[in-house]
């Protein structure tokens, strides 16, 4: 029997925005409770008070995945033009600085104390994938497995070229906005899942994070749920680009388990890829999307964006 179930939820962060102006508004906490009425606990705040999160309950295939991010999107969209809002489904705003939003949720008043400008600046917009892996050991066996192949995740899910008004040049300039924090990246692959604890509990005792659940990393076990968390998108602009990106990352997910060596080889190929071309991977990614050249870590070669991304389909399609 596959190990599972495989799973699916989505996180997707969205901007508020004026509806004539476009320019981000600060009101999501005064709309949040407009919103639970319509959505419940599927709805949060965020970082910044211009942010709205929605999260889809479990799902077993895209199907029930395109419904409910449809329905989430839907409702919370109506629920703000009844305040002269929208919402906008976009990694940062086009023009709107993060100055006009620099307040901190209070939940997350303890991030501005420690983080500082960085967590002033983070008005950025992910999606996240969560896919069910019961086995503690196989969720590590997972994200071991994956990083090398995230990068041209990063690159077909880019949706984010602008930042303050400026073209950045980057077709996901959210990916580095994130990646100054100090546990953003992919991981090195871990021995086991103790390894990977001990790595956490280390972070923790060291005051480099404030909770176990802390960890920015690009693909991590979920702190909170028998899940393993893909992070490495920008939040779709469409419903399309989030099932694509789910659909993938659950192939992702669903490959490595099937590949997974015996107890205690867990860390497998991906621990002969250096961290360094998996770095660099990843910021040309971000910097050319789908428009380029991408680096093939597994071979150490530069090929055309269309060719890696034809590698990863033929490596997920027995899938």
């Amino acid at each position: 029997m596959e190990p599972g179930p495989f799973t699916i939820g989505v996180e997707e962060e969205f901007l508020v925005v004026d509806a004539d102006t476009g320019a981000i508004r600060p009101d999501g906490p005064a709309l949040l409770p407009a919103a639970r009425d319509r959505l419940g606990e599927d709805v949060h705040p965020e970082l910044h008070p211009s942010q709205l999160e929605t999260n889809t309950p479990v799902g077993e295939t895209l199907g029930e995945v395109r419904a409910a991010l449809s329905r989430l999107r839907s409702v919370l969209a109506t629920t703000l033009a009844g305040a002269g809002c929208r919402l906008a489904a976009t990694g940062t705003h086009p023009f709107s600085s993060w100055r006009e939003d620099p307040e901190i949720n209070p939940e997350y008043e303890r991030l501005e104390r420690e983080y500082q400008q960085l967590a002033r600046e983070q008005v950025i917009c992910g999606g996240h994938v969560h896919i069910g892996i019961d086995d503690p050991e196989l969720a590590i066996a997972v994200v071991n497995h994956v990083g090398p192949w995230l990068s041209p995740i990063v690159a077909l899910a880019a949706n984010s070229p602008f930042w303050s008004g400026c073209d950045t040049g980057y077709a996901s300039y959210r990916t580095e906005l994130w990646r100054r924090w100090p546990t953003a990246g992919t991981p090195v692959p871990f021995a086991d899942r103790a390894e990977y604890e001990a790595v956490v509990e280390a972070l923790f005792r060291t005051g480099s994070i404030d909770d176990h659940a802390r960890i920015y990393w690009d693909v991590r076990p979920s702190a909170k749920f028998p899940t393993v968390e893909f992070r490495v998108a920008d939040v779709g602009m469409t419903v399309d680009d989030t099932v694509m990106m789910a659909g993938l990352v659950r192939g992702l997910a669903v490959a490595a388990a099937r590949e997974r060596g015996p107890v205690g080889g867990a860390a497998g190929v991906a621990a002969r890829v250096r961290p360094e071309l998996v770095r660099a991977a990843t910021w040309r990614a971000a910097r050319y999307g789908i428009s380029a050249d991408l680096i093939d870590v597994m071979a150490g070669t530069v090929v055309p964006a269309r060719e890696l991304i034809g590698r990863l389909l033929e490596r997920l399609r027995p899938v």
